[in-house]
């Protein structure tokens, strides 16, 4: 549907006219071997039970299922995916050591109503050929999902793309994050302060600061992406989108009485 050498429209216009991010028009399965896609689907699968593992228990759980790895392959695998256990080291959310950290400003507050704190944060998708990354929004109250975006690397452009999706819709009183460099870089902290809102960001190595979107994350790959096994960036866009639909419109959940996100958010 897109075609390369129209003499007006550029990619970017293609893909907006067609739906679909300029981050899954280009993807490409990542340089893994099987062998290591393998494992770390294991990884990811092992991560969503035990966030506090590091590579030295994923390692020795690796062996323990019969996998003769060592723990320098697990770090170099937890950290292409993006993983860490609760105590700090090399992932996705590695700051930088000159950015500027803001407080936790969720510990002891009552959460009470819809946009009043929104959290964000990544996650590794993995893929029949390779892997991607999904940025999710979340509104802390009612579990919506805001936006979210995919792309095949870790860079703050999707997480931009999915901010500007979410500030068209509303603005939180909180914001809050992880230190990873997407969300202490100054792209990202000068449009969400731009927009009015408090910046936040949990403590170091603290999984469960942001406690809802990680069970967001069991929610979506376990419901979806586990079962699809999804082989392009288009192939999963799409998917996710039908299963975020279905997560806001029609999946209740316990906390609110069995409520869909989106009965609580549009309230």
């Amino acid at each position: 549907m897109i075609d390369t050498g129209h003499p007006t429209l550029s990619i970017q216009d293609h893909c907006a006219l067609v739906g679909l991010s300029r981050s899954a028009y280009y993807y490409s399965p990542a340089g893994e071997s099987e062998a290591n896609l393998h494992l770390m689907r294991l990884l990811d699968e092992q991560y969503v039970h035990t966030p506090f593992y590091g590579s030295r228990r994923m390692a020795e759980w690796l062996q323990g299922q019969g996998y003769p790895v060592n723990r320098k392959r697990v770090q170099r695998l937890m950290r292409q995916m993006g993983l860490e256990g609760i105590a700090p080291g090399p992932h996705t959310s590695h700051s930088h050591s000159e950015q500027r950290r803001y407080p936790y400003r969720l510990r002891d507050v009552a959460v009470v109503r819809p946009n009043q704190a929104w959290c964000v944060d990544i996650t590794y998708v993995p893929m029949a050929l390779g892997f991607m990354y999904l940025v999710a929004i979340m509104d802390w109250f009612s579990r919506y999902v805001v936006a979210w975006a995919v792309s095949n690397t870790v860079d703050v452009g999707f997480c931009l793309d999915a901010l500007e999706q979410a500030l068209a819709k509303h603005t939180p009183d909180i914001f809050n994050s992880d230190q990873g460099v997407q969300f202490t870089s100054q792209a990202w902290i000068e449009r969400v302060e731009a927009a009015g809102s408090a910046v936040s960001m949990d403590g170091r190595g603290r999984v469960f600061d942001n406690i809802f979107i990680e069970r967001l994350w069991r929610s979506v790959k376990y419901e979806d992406i586990y079962l699809r096994d999804y082989a392009t960036g288009p192939e999963l866009e799409r998917g996710l989108g039908a299963y975020f639909e279905f997560y806001n419109d029609e999946r209740p959940h316990q906390a609110h009485g069995y409520r869909t996100p989106y009965a609580i958010y549009s309230n």
